[in-house]
């Protein structure tokens, strides 16, 4: 038998840092996944740990390094967790880091923003993933769970019918979904919360304003106006769940229901995805 892969390190590593000036703080609140790659063969193959820095190790060098480098840009933290340890550990011939954020957002107390008192954004839960080796470095970023609704400009017509077929055919509908989305750069220096920006908005405008004749269109055109609106990306991938509102029959109850009513269901549901690069 022969080892054909292998990578480690820790998952789930939670930081959180407050950035404290005399009359305002701001936080961020990090879960991080370093995963370290080399011929990890020997302790494998028997009792030699030599080559395997401990994943504790990999758990407190990740919050040192929160102290000593984090700052609102997310892709710049991860490029230096990776460049920590290909520098600090020359076995080590690469490394895998992705982060999630759990996004605080700054309460209004009195139709004022508060100086340290947060309440979770519940917007999306931004991301980054790097795979970094001595040689390349790639990195995206992304947002899950996105949820996103809008009561009409949407409908879904013109699809094959058999036998099975019972959805009718509709030129208004509720379009619902939860956009999980990554995008890669091409240039890192463009990368942060500038080209993250850009990204979203590209996105939600087109979901917002744009005629859907079907979720695969809407998903396209939202995907070309992300990579129109930052030119340092490569591709963007995105899944967007069908999440259907049903309208109610309400007639036996004696009731007319003319597009007011509905329930919500989302299991099971569609799933639309795809990956849009440049031409």
């Amino acid at each position: 038998m022969i080892l054909a892969e292998n990578r480690y390190g820790r998952q789930r590593v939670r930081v959180l840092k407050v950035f404290r000036t005399p009359d305002r703080h701001a936080v961020k609140e990090l879960t991080v996944s370093c995963l370290l790659h080399r011929e990890f063969a020997a302790p494998h193959y028997g009792p030699d740990n030599s080559p395997v820095v401990p994943t504790d190790t990999v758990r407190n060098t990740i919050h040192v390094l929160a102290k000593d480098l984090l700052t609102e840009d997310s892709e710049a933290f991860v490029l230096q967790i990776s460049e920590h340890f290909l520098i600090k550990y020359a076995h080590v011939t690469g490394v895998d880091v992705d982060l999630s954020e759990r996004v605080w957002q700054r309460m209004q107390i009195g139709g004022q923003p508060h100086a340290h008192s947060f309440v979770d954004r519940g917007q999306g839960t931004p991301t980054v993933s790097l795979h970094r080796t001595r040689d390349a470095v790639v990195i995206s970023s992304g947002i899950t769970g996105l949820l996103v609704m809008k009561t009409t400009e949407s409908g879904f017509a013109g699809y094959p019918k058999c036998d099975f077929t019972i959805l009718p055919e509709t030129a208004g509908r509720i379009m619902a979904t939860s956009i999980d989305a990554s995008w890669t750069h091409v240039s890192l220096v463009t990368a942060g919360p500038a080209a993250n920006a850009a990204v979203l908005e590209a996105i939600l405008r087109i979901y917002a304003t744009t005629w859907s004749p079907s979720v695969q269109r809407t998903l396209f055109q939202m995907g070309e106006a992300a990579l129109e609106a930052v030119p340092g990306l490569s591709h963007i991938a995105m899944k967007l769940p069908n999440k259907p509102y049903l309208p109610l029959d309400l007639t036996r109850f004696g009731r007319e229901n003319a597009g007011e009513v509905f329930l919500p269901t989302d299991q099971p549901h569609g799933q639309i995805e795809a990956i849009v690069r440049r031409g």
